[in-house]
């Protein structure tokens, strides 16, 4: 946030002193429900730094003493000019001081989100509240508040900003540090969020081949000369099944009237049609992407009449990524660009990620509503060390340089537990806010927040895991195994050292230490897998062995600490999970 530049010896306005509140805070009557929680909001934490009670009032004629105006009627009573809101859309914010009296938290009338995200910018940029994870925050505590001349004003650049771990869900957490996207769970009182119609792979759905192929096989894929719905997709040059998917898009739109997105998006495999008809398109646009957009571009232009308000959203997916030649996306159509090939390790200005790199250049030509799809995670091992903690920053600025408009984060989203989840959740979503903000600083900021005393030997853990992959050259994708080459014997046993110094160092500290305990399954779980490999190493070398002597033992103490912290899911797969655990550490099959 930028505050406004005051001089020495300014006067500043006095919220509470001595645990006292100094002023009260105003909401009009007919405040909206993300009004209304926000000033709820703002009391609640201001209480809870100071001690003091503020009163919750509506504006009175009879009463025009100092106040902290939350929400826009609020704002233009205590003396904000309407001018002020100009530009800001739906989730801009406005805090300002007027003069010593008045301090302002708002966004534009009418936006579901602005005023809420003006008041949780104050807490958290002023005051210094922090939301790291659902169950953890840092709250100040001071009797007295006081705060400078403020005159701030932003608008987010991102329209849609998705943080997608699963403790982000949250509706607290979520609106608390400004994630807006589909699978958050922010009721109207939290400003609410996007919402998707199918979100994402709807070929299917749209048109059930159990219901539809035998009926009309032209409507899906053919492949080797054969029409086939198995793992396949649609034909997306037939007309009758164009009028088809656009009546049940209408109808989709009609189940679901909150819904402002509506998804149109290939099967997540290939089998794209190989038709005589749709090759010609794809021939002509030098890339799959051209059925595709031809048929999402028709499908958004016949319902944008009856639904002015809703999107089409499609897939640049694996074999769609590449951009077209000559179509191009429509107005009221949204491309979600997908980084799945990736080099996860490197930043996308990498030479390994020059063919992304280019397909972004492509899309951002031609694309008004460009969306990405990324990817923050390991599928194949959720707990697994996944050194990409050092590109996160820079690969969203990239994002924003090149007009993107909304990012979907893809993280471990079955589970609590994955490797430094809560991290890469509040540092995307600071970051989705602010792309310009250090990534480094906020990493730095949360392992001091969240680990205390630990921090500096997680830290060390985190850029060992880096450094050892980098070190190798490593294309870090987001499915690696558990014994990817960077995970050394040598390096898991140095990882058990540092992770253990972590504990002791917040042994008697019933929060920060259960924290740790967690981030130690990281290493325990590859040394499970391996075991005899990374026991012979530390005998062969004299490191010593930080785990327990039996397999068994080790698991049992990894298991209990799965369980008590809520974790399900040790990959995306179901399959893989405590169970599957415990029969490779007892030799099954």
């Amino acid at each position: 946030m930028e505050r406004s530049s005051y001089q020495e010896g300014a006067v500043m306005l006095t919220l509470a002193e001595g645990g006292r509140a100094r002023l009260p805070i105003v909401v009009s009557a007919t405040a909206s429900p993300p009004e209304r929680h926000a000033a709820e909001e703002l009391a609640r934490f201001l209480h809870a730094i100071s001690g003091a009670e503020f009163p919750i009032l509506s504006p009175n004629a009879d009463r025009n003493g100092p106040s902290i105006a939350v929400g826009a009627d609020a704002a233009l009573a205590v003396g904000l000019a309407p001018y002020e809101f100009e530009g800001l859309g739906e989730e801009g914010i406005r805090i300002r001081t007027l003069g010593s009296e008045h301090l302002v938290l708002t966004g534009a009338p009418h936006a579901p989100r602005g005023t809420l995200y003006a008041v949780y910018s104050f807490l958290e940029d002023v005051l210094g509240c922090r939301w790291w994870s659902s169950k953890a925050s840092t709250i100040p505590r001071r009797e007295t508040l006081a705060i400078p001349p403020l005159d701030v004003r932003y608008v987010p650049p991102l329209e849609y900003r998705e943080s997608f771990w699963y403790d982000a869900f949250d509706g607290d957490w979520a609106v608390r540090n400004k994630s807006n996207g589909h699978s958050v769970r922010t009721d109207a009182a939290r400003g609410g969020h996007h919402v998707y119609k199918g979100f994402v792979h709807t070929f299917y759905p749209l048109v059930p081949p159990e219901r539809h192929f035998a009926e009309h096989p032209e409507w899906y894929s053919e492949i080797n000369g054969e029409r086939t719905y198995e793992r396949a997709q649609l034909c997306l040059t037939n007309e009758e099944l164009l009028q088809f998917v656009i009546e049940r898009v209408k109808e989709w739109i009609r189940e679901s009237p909150e819904a402002t997105i509506v998804s149109v998006s290939q099967n997540d495999w290939h089998g794209y049609c190989t038709c005589e008809r749709c090759r010609a398109v794809d021939e002509e646009e030098g890339s799959h992407a051209g059925t595709l957009l031809r048929f999402v571009n028709a499908v958004a232009e016949a319902i944008e009449e009856e639904f002015p308000h809703v999107a089409i959203d499609t897939l640049a997916y694996q074999y769609t990524r590449k951009p077209p030649q000559k179509v191009r996306p429509r107005h009221n159509v949204i491309v979600r660009l997908c980084s799945i090939e990736c080099n996860f390790l490197e930043p996308l200005t990498h030479e390994s990620n020059r063919s992304f790199r280019e397909d972004i250049e492509g899309w951002s030509k031609i694309c008004n509503r460009l969306y990405i799809w990324d990817y923050t995670t390991n599928f194949r091992n959720y707990v697994l060390p996944h050194p990409n903690y050092y590109v996160l920053g820079e690969n969203i600025r990239f994002f924003v340089r090149h007009g993107v408009k909304g990012i979907f984060e893809q993280g471990a989203y079955q589970s609590y537990g994955s490797e430094m989840a809560e991290l890469r959740a509040w540092v995307l979503a600071k970051l989705l806010w602010r792309p310009e903000l250090d990534d480094r600083e906020l990493i730095a900021e949360f392992l001091e927040g969240y680990y205390g005393p630990a921090a500096p030997h997680i830290e060390a853990y985190m850029k060992r895991v880096y450094r050892s992959a980098k070190e190798r050259g490593i294309y870090l994708r987001c499915f690696v195994p558990h014994d990817a080459p960077f995970l050394t014997a040598d390096l898991l046993l140095e990882l058990t050292r540092h992770l253990e110094a972590a504990e002791q160092a917040v042994w008697n500290d019933p929060e920060r230490r259960p924290r740790v305990q967690v981030a130690k399954l990281a290493v325990w779980y590859p040394i499970l897998l391996r075991w005899e490999e990374v026991r012979q190493r530390a005998a062969q070398t004299g490191q010593g062995w930080l785990l327990p002597e039996d397999r068994i033992a080790a698991f049992e103490a990894f298991a209990r600490i799965y369980q008590e912290h809520g974790m399900t899911h040790l990959a995306e797969h179901r399959e893989r999970n405590l169970d599957w655990l415990r029969s490779q550490c007892q030799g099954e099959s």
